[in-house]
């Protein structure tokens, strides 16, 4: 899997992509969409520059969701997000209305995800502190630290290779109100650092009290997560389990069929996977909702297996 579309609805909204012409319709009803593709950067337009013409609209006032696309140059992780990160910081108080950000809507045609060049968000959660919902994609440069937000609800970090010290900056947050907690692991080849022991104080329950979907996703060593996960804590407070896009095998799945908490949740996703068919089929049985659908067979060279993620480079 490659994301090869930008994102059609964002928060319930339907996403429209933004046009200074048409100017903003309906700012409570639709999500917006700012972009830059590759002929407009480079004929010198700038994200920082559509956003000055977007906050000109008296409607900007009141829109509810927005979403950053490609900006210039994008593919160049050099041109980092860390300037549309302090034109949203600056204009705080004319987006007062603002729920839902997401960062980096790019396709693969324009960047590869390792090539987006992202920041330190930080400064966005204090700017906003009546945000809900807020995801990025890319994990190139991503700095999140310690938070200190009491309305928001979800936080999505899509990256080929998560950085540990973005896990301990999240872990260290204090979100009461958290519900949606997604990470994207990925790959060592392309930045990760993160590991099941980093991940304990989510496992052990101690984070997030609120907390009803976990979703450690694409993640290259799905066995070792699913094998930490299957009997931890947090699987007494959470509703829907998340371990889709990665290399899961017949024994990550083994261990979550042979979890009691696992067969309480009402969901468990572990869509893109490597189980056998026999296995695929057991663990539909749990007697939950489970997506087990698309099932890899691996790559076989000189008599070695090799299994994907979704999403690496």
């Amino acid at each position: 899997m490659t994301i090869g579309e930008h994102v059609a609805e964002f928060e319930g909204r339907p996403v429209r992509d933004y046009d200074p012409d048409e100017g903003i319709a309906d700012p409570e009803g639709l999500a917006y969409r700012l972009s830059i593709d590759y002929d407009a950067g480079e004929a010198g337009e700038t994200m920082t520059g559509l956003l000055a013409r977007f906050l000109e609209d008296p409607n900007a006032a009141r829109v509810q969701a927005m979403v950053i696309g490609p900006w210039e140059e994008v593919y160049d992780s050099g041109n980092t997000s860390a300037p549309i990160v302090e034109a949203l910081v600056a204009s705080a108080e004319t987006l007062a209305a603002l729920r839902a950000i997401f960062l980096g809507d790019v396709t693969y045609e324009e960047s590869e995800m390792s090539w987006i060049g992202q920041s330190d968000v930080t400064p966005l959660f204090d700017a906003y502190p009546r945000l809900e919902s807020f995801r990025v994609r890319g994990g190139t440069g991503l700095v999140i630290g310690s938070l200190k937000h009491a309305n928001l609800r979800s936080l999505a970090v899509e990256t080929g290779g998560l950085d540990a010290a973005v896990v301990r900056g999240i872990l260290s947050s204090e979100l009461p109100r958290l519900e949606h907690l997604e990470l994207w692991l990925g790959s060592e080849n392309y930045g990760k650092t993160v590991t099941a022991e980093d991940l304990g104080p989510i496992l052990r329950g101690e984070a997030f009290p609120t907390l009803r979907y976990l979703g450690l996703r694409n993640c290259e060593d799905a066995d070792a997560i699913a094998a930490a996960v299957a009997d931890a804590p947090i699987l007494d407070r959470i509703k829907v389990l998340d371990l889709s896009l990665g290399d899961l095998t017949d024994e990550g799945a083994n261990a979550l069929m042979g979890s009691p908490k696992v067969a309480r949740l009402d969901k468990l996703d572990i869509h893109h996977h490597f189980a056998s068919p026999g296995v695929t089929l057991k663990i539909q049985d749990l007697g939950i909702a489970v997506d087990a659908s698309e099932r890899h067979e691996p790559h076989k060279y000189s008599d070695e297996e090799y299994r994907f993620i979704a999403v690496s480079e």
